[in-house]
């Protein structure tokens, strides 16, 4: 993984607005309507090459593919994995003290966003025998359009978002929740090696950690049980993956409410590295997460380490001036050192597949323009202040 030896890089989460012809022909799919399969594999790739174009036109020197064949961030994670059986009636609780605080709200919100605007609604999966990955043929197609996509624009890093073993399923097949989440962890890895054996950085997708922290039937020590399990979990899918191939992201969800009873990062960060990553990526972008670079004033980033905070938001349509997203990076480069900071966004833009996206899609490429020239502006006060 590159670090920002001679300037600050940028990067972003994964997720990306799929072009609608594109939606038009995913739609079909899930649904198990007849496609033309040469047709759509044609579009796929071109999709990827055209969303690896903007990035690289944006400024953005880590890319990925945007997730254009994926139905949701996690939610895909369910087609690869055999001893799954899908329960689209019953209801998972989410965001629990935020639709009682704020229900008319989250009514409408789930209702055009989150998973409620996706193509293909997403039904909870419960694990009924053993898992199994099975998802060789989709990864090796997005793995060989990422390849084609780097090649032809000269990318110099590449990363590939994969689902965390925190957030696939409900288990009714193993003894225990811990058996269940090692039997996910053994599966996925399959996967997240197949990323690094084809050069790629793995980005493991957790947004589900902060969910015990939010989880009020538990106390403190179940919450720090149930926390340390996931992590361990994690870890356990991570086994002999060298670290520095490894980002680990975490955050709130796509959600853009209220978000007042979602965790500070502080109350997570011992857990979070944990983690066996060389590189941490968290929202810092936002109203509610901008003050926590104070942590690492008392926070003792490990050596060889790098953090990718979010220095743009996902949660709201302004666009970052430059100047305040240099400030922004400064902040973060005092405290860590210049070399262990990588600039990205809080979040993905587009964590479900949908037509209408929270963020419209030319204002996300703004956003991310912004990105790039904010980090423009860090590097020259960063390296100038010490030539």
């Amino acid at each position: 993984m590159k670090h920002s030896i001679d300037r600050i890089r940028t990067t972003h989460v994964g997720s990306l607005p799929r072009p609608h012809d594109l939606l038009d022909m995913l739609k079909l799919r899930l649904a198990g309507e007849p496609v033309d399969e040469a047709a759509f594999q044609a579009l796929l790739k071109r999709s990827v090459e055209d969303m690896v174009g903007k990035q690289v036109e944006a400024g953005l020197d880590t890319v990925a593919d945007g997730e254009m064949s994926k139905p949701g961030h996690a939610v895909y994670i369910n087609d690869r994995l055999s001893g799954f059986e899908a329960r689209p009636d019953t209801e998972v609780p989410i965001y629990v003290e935020e639709k009682a605080a704020f229900p008319e709200y989250y009514e409408d919100y789930f209702q055009r966003a989150m998973l409620g605007g996706a193509i293909a609604p997403s039904a909870p999966m419960f694990c009924v025998g053993a898992i199994r990955y099975v998802g060789q043929e989709a990864l090796k197609t997005d793995l060989e359009n990422l390849q084609a996509a780097v090649d032809k624009y000269g990318c110099d890093e590449a990363f590939m978002p994969s689902a965390a073993v925190t957030g696939v399923g409900f288990n009714e097949y193993y003894p225990s929740e811990e058996a269940y989440m090692f039997a996910l962890a053994d599966a996925i890895s399959e996967e997240y090696r197949a990323i690094i054996d084809a050069g790629f950085l793995l980005q493991v997708d957790d947004p589900f950690l902060p969910n015990v922290y939010m989880d009020t039937s538990l106390d403190e020590a179940a919450r720090l049980a149930k926390a340390s399990l996931y992590v361990d979990a994690v870890n356990h899918s991570l086994k002999g993956i060298p670290s520095e191939k490894v980002r680990f992201h975490t955050c709130y969800g796509i959600n853009q409410g209220p978000r007042i009873y979602e965790p500070d990062l502080p109350d997570m960060i011992d857990q979070v590295l944990r983690v066996n990553a060389g590189a941490y990526s968290f929202e810092a972008g936002n109203p509610r997460h901008e003050h926590e670079y104070h942590l690492w004033e008392n926070v003792k980033l490990p050596d060889g380490k790098l953090i990718i905070p979010g220095v743009i938001t996902h949660a709201s349509s302004v666009v970052e001036h430059p100047e305040y997203v240099a400030e922004r990076i400064v902040r973060f480069a005092e405290r860590v050192g210049r070399e262990n900071v990588i600039a990205s966004a809080d979040c993905g833009f587009s964590s479900q597949a949908m037509y209408k996206t929270e963020v419209e899609p030319r204002i996300v490429w703004a956003k991310f323009k912004a990105l790039s020239e904010g980090a423009k502006i860090a590097s020259s006060r960063l390296w100038e202040l010490v030539a």
